[in-house]
């Protein structure tokens, strides 16, 4: 997220910001945004530059900025630093070790690369508040070299640590526990598909219940995660197709 605000305001110029696939061109920034890739180079760079227009005007409009924290994991240009979301030579583009770097990100640099973007926004809209999520979809790939399982929590650990520290610290920020609703023990897993990864029709609809009564006007936003249990099984609209996984199209993408 700072990079992009970064980018957009014209404080930074990401590099390598077109990757190649198979005769196709992607977004290295985005590069499952356009699954099959764009036609040309210059054709992945006005659909980028119209992203960012769109970001700038965001920065001028919003009241209320929601952010999910997916991951810790990313990939780093080792002569200018640009992180992108995935290495390259999966989706697209090729895997350089002398050029491309891992990394895994702390608790103090996700707070603080959050606290700058805030900085940041806040600059634009001085009354803009923040409501933060952690995504509750666990990785099935690390490029830690420990088990998924503690690279999952090691991941989420940080980031729901992160989150719960600036809604504690700022009045402007609130944390909105899509987590725990997912996760808890109590759900016994019914929230997650039969591959216990992804997040079910009734778990997304029982989180945006949630959300949407909870931020309704009069609704006290500290959300008791307990009054969840009594909400309505009926399916409202179906979300499921909505929730798309990067880490799904790596697996495809990388065969």
């Amino acid at each position: 997220m700072l990079q992009l605000i970064e980018e957009a305001t014209g404080r930074v110029v990401p590099a390598h910001p077109v990757w190649e696939h198979s005769g196709r061109y992607y977004d290295a920034q985005r590069p499952s945004v356009e699954p099959s890739g764009l036609d040309s180079a210059d054709e992945v760079v006005a659909h980028r530059q119209r992203h960012l227009a769109a970001v700038r005007r965001m920065l001028r409009l919003v009241d209320v900025f929601v952010f999910t924290m997916g991951l810790t994991e990313a990939w780093l240009d080792a002569d200018s630093g640009t992180v992108y979301p995935t290495a390259p030579g999966t989706i697209a583009g090729k895997y350089d070790p002398e050029r491309f770097l891992f990394k895994n990100f702390t608790y103090g640099e996700v707070k603080g690369d959050f606290l700058k973007a805030r900085r940041y926004i806040k600059r634009y809209r001085p009354d803009c508040r923040f409501i933060l999520t952690v995504s509750p979809v666990p990785l099935t790939a690390t490029a830690t070299g420990s088990h998924v399982l503690r690279a999952t929590t090691y991941s989420k650990s940080v980031l729901r640590a992160v989150a719960g520290d600036l809604h504690e610290e700022f009045d402007d920020i609130d944390y909105f526990p899509s987590y725990e609703i997912i996760t808890n023990p109590a759900a016994r897993s019914s929230f997650f598909e039969s591959n216990l990864r992804s997040v079910s029709s009734e778990g997304v609809e029982s989180v945006m219940r949630a959300f949407f009564s909870a931020y309704d006007a009069g609704v006290d936003t500290k959300i008791d995660v307990s009054a969840v249990s009594g909400a309505s099984n009926e399916p409202e609209a179906d979300f499921a197709d909505d929730v798309v996984c990067e880490e799904m199209l790596l697996d495809a993408f990388a065969r």
